[in-house]
């Protein structure tokens, strides 16, 4: 066995345009992609929502000052 070359792919495409119809498929596509959208977005507002309800931490570099002595 080779393996799938271009034209099983391309007899396949033939295959499942005749049996769905690029209507169908057309609206297939725009659902599986309408819901890839809303599950990045979901994903994304979660972690913004995460990252607000975080602690903070600062850091932050504390100088300690030598005190100086007057000489009278």
């Amino acid at each position: 066995m080779a393996g799938l070359s271009i034209w099983h792919v391309v007899i396949f495409a033939i295959v499942v345009i005749l049996l769905f119809g690029t209507s169908k498929l057309k609206n297939i596509g725009k659902d599986v992609g309408g819901a890839v959208r809303d599950f990045k977005k979901s994903v994304r507002e979660e972690d913004e929502a995460a990252s607000l309800n975080s602690p903070r931490t600062i850091d932050a570099q504390v100088k300690t000052s030598e005190s100086t002595s007057v000489k009278s």
